[in-house]
């Protein structure tokens, strides 16, 4: 039995404990507002770091939330790393795709949701560019493509279209 752990495998069960539920506890919600406030103002590199912007579903009150863009053959997509329960899947569904990034500036979006039979890159491409999801996707971002076919239908992916 083998009780000590690699650094790695420390992290992503702290990442996982922060969502154990599928929604962050406290801690997770302070470390979302500290990474919101520091991605919205642009002074992080890259620019795939950023705060989503969303109406919410039942209050109208705009929900912002840090998140990691995936760029995939010219276009840039969204994916929600816990799966299809994300609080912040039903709210840009409840808002027909209309939400806004903030990077240093605003830019008002539209997300379209893609079908799960093209989302296998992208998820893959989302496993490269986002560390702090890897814990939460139950595969290696070297897994094979077909490994991620498997999966795409509970992993919600939006690509990113300017209003």
């Amino acid at each position: 039995m083998r009780l000590l752990r690699t650094p790695g495998e420390t992290v992503a069960g702290l990442r996982r404990w922060l969502y154990r539920d599928g929604r962050p506890n406290l801690a997770g919600r302070l470390i979302n507002r500290a990474d919101a406030a520091i991605y919205g103002s642009g002074l992080v590199l890259p620019n795939r770091l950023a705060v989503l912007a969303v109406p919410g579903r039942r209050t109208g009150r705009v929900i912002t939330m840090p998140v990691a863009i995936a760029d995939h053959e010219g276009e840039r997509y969204l994916v929600s790393m816990l799966g299809e329960d994300a609080n912040w899947v039903r709210n840009v569904r409840a808002a027909r795709g209309h939400a806004e990034l903030r990077h240093g500036r605003r830019e008002p979006v539209r997300l379209e949701e893609v079908e799960p039979a093209a989302r296998a890159p992208i998820l893959r491409r989302y496993l490269a560019v986002a560390p702090g999801a890897r814990a939460h996707l139950p595969l290696d971002r070297h897994a094979p493509l077909s490994e991620f076919e498997r999966i795409a239908a509970n992993f919600p992916v939006f690509r990113i279209d300017t209003e």
